[in-house]
């Protein structure tokens, strides 16, 4: 299966979980591991709206991550367009911000 992410998607991960270089290749890897592994859903997490035709895939690494994918089956493609990070709302950054402004900067 074919993996997109969107650009939304990877400044979200860049940001509130990891000051990585290349956030859309790490959100591939991610989400292809967790897909492998069964834990998809077309159940939103507890808290978030779902969209009609959505799939939830839940981080292996991180069991609080979930991603928020689009499936366009006729093409056999999976775009992650967000994140949603569960257990009581959003969660201050786990990166500091001098590293993701660093980042900017660049």
């Amino acid at each position: 299966m074919l993996i997109a992410v969107t650009d939304h998607a990877a400044e979200r991960f860049r940001q509130r979980v990891a000051g990585t270089l290349d956030p859309g290749a790490e959100i591939i890897a991610r989400v292809r591991r967790a897909w492998e592994a069964g834990r998809v859903s077309e159940t939103p997490p507890p808290g978030a709206r779902g969209a009609r035709g959505s799939r939830y895939v839940a981080d292996l690494t991180d069991r609080a991550l979930v991603f928020v994918c689009r499936l366009h089956r006729s093409g056999g493609e999976l775009v992650v367009v967000t994140l949603w990070e569960r257990a009581g709302g959003p969660a201050p950054p786990r990166v500091p911000r001098r590293y993701t402004d660093a980042l900017d900067r660049r």
